[in-house]
């Protein structure tokens, strides 16, 4: 993954303001001999936010700030005045990233984490770590028994923690099939997506998205994700760094190159490791496509279609020739609003 502008995976260490202390002060007036209690109240200490912003398709730009320390808020002053709140940290992250605080077992010392939340829309704001509160200043703690009161409150203390943030990429329809399936092909013409394309394994390293035009001026997001290989869920390959995308999609497209020596073999393997990484997969809609289908004639079409997977819709396609993609594209169109 040297030199790849795609990141989906980070971690921060992020602290958040203290806030500022209230004042302890009386007023001091000529002609005032004892003035009464005016301290101001300390300003709150700024905050630790993710903010959803649609342009934005990785995290590499946290792969060099991977520290985020908010200001403090000011101390009050007199004549009640309140001190400055700190400015809030708002990091701008990709719509579909998750963010996961990692923490230490003090007894075990192992490490586990807990999600915080996820940001999936544009504007939505996920906080991390919350500013400390400013202090009170001493006017507000005069009673009729003391009018005099020397305390005001400190400031609260901010916090500190380390995340994670994992980005799964939003997209309606994922591909899903081994190295070299045709699957970067497919996107290449049924988008805008220009995807690195190549006749070997592992050319795509990272998802690419595209837009695919339906009928009547409808539209669709559909991921390309890097090739599965058996063993994937434990990390051979690239491994479980794509497979966490899958979960986002709403429907699966299987493809599968027309001259596989075992199609049903193939499926098996591909759903096997996607059932190993997380078995609420198959609960979304799966389709087959069956790819390269220039190599093939009309006859050898029909002699195969006994042998394909009885458990799912399947199309025989050509991304070259573009023959059955509109038929395609229709199905995935149905697919996704069933």
């Amino acid at each position: 993954m040297a030199g790849s502008n795609f990141v989906d995976y980070v971690k921060i260490f992020a602290r958040s303001g203290h806030g500022g202390a209230g004042s302890a002060h009386f007023r001091r007036e000529k002609f005032v001999a004892f003035g009464g209690p005016d301290g101001g109240d300390g300003g709150k200490g700024g905050s630790i936010i993710l903010q959803g912003e649609s342009q934005y398709w990785t995290l590499i730009h946290l792969k060099y700030q991977r520290h985020q320390f908010a200001e403090d808020g000011e101390c009050g002053s007199g004549a009640r005045s309140s001190g400055k709140d700190a400015k809030d940290i708002v990091i701008p992250v990709p719509l579909g990233t998750v963010a996961k605080q990692v923490f230490t077992d003090e007894e075990t010392g192992e490490t586990y984490t807990e999600v915080v939340g996820e940001v999936t829309e544009q504007g939505e704001q996920l906080v991390l770590l919350k500013g400390g509160r400013g202090g009170l200043g001493n006017w507000h703690f005069k009673t009729a028994t003391n009018q005099a009161p020397r305390y005001a409150q400190p400031g609260e203390e901010g916090a500190e923690g380390t995340f994670i943030l994992e980005l799964k990429v939003l997209a309606d329809v994922g591909l899903v099939g081994f190295p070299n399936a045709g699957k970067s092909t497919l996107l290449s013409v049924v988008s805008a997506a220009k995807p690195k394309i190549a006749n070997y394994a592992f050319t795509t390293l990272e998802p690419n998205l595209g837009i695919v035009e339906a009928r009547d001026h409808k539209s669709f997001v559909m991921a390309d994700i890097p090739g599965i290989i058996e063993g994937a869920h434990e990390g051979k390959g690239i491994g479980t760094r794509f497979l966490r995308h899958i979960e986002r999609n709403s429907v699966l497209l299987f493809m599968i190159p027309a001259d596989s020596d075992d199609i049903q073999k193939d499926y098996d393997i591909l759903l096997g490791e996607l059932t190993q990484y997380n078995p609420e997969l198959l609960d979304k809609q799966r389709l087959l496509a069956i790819t390269k289908c220039d190599m093939i004639d009309e006859e050898l079409e029909e002699q195969m279609r006994p042998l394909l997977p009885k458990d799912i819709p399947a199309i025989f396609i050509s991304s070259v020739s573009g023959y059955h993609i509109t038929e395609l594209k229709d199905m995935l169109w149905k697919a996704l609003h069933e």
